[in-house]
């Protein structure tokens, strides 16, 4: 009873104009996000960031307009996945493999419905799995010491590259560029300047959001300079969208499938580093192979559409489990939600439920808000999000570098911090050329300081035994599962990868 006692108190808290309406705007700019191809919901978020301190709103209100454009991101990937055969982004790959061609057949508009519904399915239950499973992790996390955060915080290194990296040799590659940039300015401990090179901004560190935006908003910027005479504006779809609704049969026929992805997807999320990837690919193989009897997976099968849809956006409210409870991301975009917690003075862990429960409640509450106000939105307004797929990059791409950088300087006032902005945008270009993850370099820059101060207390703690690392079944649990997580993705990730193309390929020549 306790648990729905917090729950309504969220509700009190998320209830307000305030909060809804800052939740229907992210909820609509989020949408927007992901129905853009290639921008997805790590940068939607990264680039409203600005936004959100510029506005001034406070702790709750800002986690609510973010956590909306996040799910409003995962809403909208379907858009260019069905009506265009390109995804938004990685998650939304598995969706055009039945999507467009039901838009081939002039079902886009109940595609596109029927996405939404699947999406809302996947979200609601993963909402409530959020508001039973963390409270029961962090009695978990309540008994780890400093050896054994230092063994979650690695776990989260070598784990977030995940099954969807390419090449786990440029996630650690990634993670240690990270830890070094966290290392910049004075020692906690001793006082000494660290990588200053005598430049007295450098003393407090690196704003790990100038990071997060020059990273992932201005290398998309600069990403644009590079191939700006190469035509790759969106071109109008010539699709029709034809009916909006899908008829109750075709919802009947998915509505069990959308139940058993939703599962599928919420265990993928909570998962360090698995994400909404592998929650969607899981979720449409593990459906093709229970209820494709008669081979119309990949000709425009509804089933097809709702498995990834419902387990994608399941899988995106999983990561935030590890993230509210133990302070480790599940995904990209929970680590750019973890910085804007410690941006607002916030430590995600064991005790953000008794310090800050009206955060976390909040929180939740406006999950469930944002949710339907997506279902409620994106079915009558399916026309007005297609035509954003029409908005050229050259419109774009301003737009996203000038909130940028009076978002930047709102918040600090400082000319350096531009500066430093353009260095990891720049820096952000360079490393996406060698398809080198962004998201280690992120967590490095977020959890460095707290790591290193875990390593060094565990150890002086036992009067320099490093063997106090590995001295608790807790800490060892954690460092197999860590090596395990490592490991493994070598193993299956390449399979995974290839059966992805390989599912892709097969049906798209079918298809043809």
């Amino acid at each position: 009873m306790e648990t729905f006692a917090n729950l309504a108190d969220g509700f009190a808290i998320a209830l307000t104009w305030q909060n809804i309406l800052l939740a229907l705007l992210g909820c609509f700019l989020g949408t927007i996000m992901g129905a853009l191809p290639g921008l997805g919901p790590s940068n939607g978020v990264a680039i409203l960031i600005p936004l959100a301190f510029t506005l001034g709103l406070g702790a709750t209100p800002s986690l609510i307009l973010l956590t909306s454009v996040y799910y409003g991101a995962m809403y909208g990937g379907r858009i260019s996945s069905i009506l265009l055969n390109i995804p938004g982004d990685e998650p939304a790959m598995m969706t055009c493999l039945d999507g467009h061609p039901m838009a081939k057949k002039g079902l886009a508009g109940e595609a596109l419905s029927l996405s939404g519904i699947a999406s809302f399915v996947g979200a609601f239950f993963a909402t409530w799995g959020l508001i039973f499973l963390a409270p029961q992790l962090v009695k978990i996390a309540l008994l780890f010491g400093p050896a054994e955060y230092f063994a979650l915080f690695a776990l989260a290194f070598m784990t977030l590259g995940g099954v969807s990296s390419t090449n786990q040799a440029k996630s650690a590659f990634a993670a240690a560029l990270g830890l070094g940039l966290a290392m910049i300015g004075v020692d906690t401990q001793t006082g000494v300047p660290r990588f200053t090179f005598g430049e007295v901004h450098l003393y407090d560190g690196l704003d790990f959001l100038v990071a997060i935006v020059g990273l992932f908003a201005l290398s998309e910027v600069f990403i644009f300079l590079e191939h700006r005479h190469s035509g790759s504006d969106a071109d109008e779809t010539k699709l029709k969208i034809g009916k909006l609704y899908p008829p109750m049969s075709m919802i009947k026929q998915c509505t069990p499938t959308m139940l058993r992805t939703s599962f599928l997807g919420f265990l993928a999320g909570v998962l360090p580093g698995a994400g909404a990837s592998l929650g969607s690919f899981i979720s449409y193989s593990f459906e093709k192979r229970l209820v494709d009897k008669e081979g119309t997976f990949g000709k425009g099968d509804p089933r097809g559409v709702a498995a990834p849809e419902a387990g994608n956006n399941a899988a995106a409210g999983g990561a935030l489990v590890p993230m509210l409870a133990l302070g480790v991301p599940g995904s990209g975009t929970t680590a750019v939600l973890l910085a804007v917690l410690l941006a607002l003075n916030i430590t995600p862990g064991p005790l953000l439920f008794t310090q800050n429960p009206d955060v976390v409640w909040g929180l939740i509450a406006a999950l469930f808000i944002a949710n339907f106000m997506l279902l409620a939105m994106n079915i009558p307004m399916v026309g007005i999000f297609t035509r954003v797929l029409m908005v050229p990059s050259r419109i774009l791409m301003p737009i996203v570098a000038m909130v940028s950088f009076v978002g930047i300087y709102g918040i600090s006032g400082s000319t350096f911090d531009l500066l430093v902005m353009i260095g990891f945008g720049i820096m952000g270009w360079v490393l996406r050329k060698f398809d080198v993850p962004l998201v280690p370099i992120i967590l490095g820059t977020l959890l460095g300081n707290a790591m290193e101060n875990n390593l060094r207390r565990a150890i002086t703690i036992d009067n320099g035994n490093w063997w106090t690392l590995v001295d608790s079944p807790l800490a060892i649990g954690l460092w197999a599962v860590a090596i395990v997580g490592f490991i493994l993705p070598l193993i299956v990730g390449a399979r995974v990868k290839a059966g992805m193309r390989r599912q892709g390929d097969e049906e798209g020549s079918i298809r043809d």
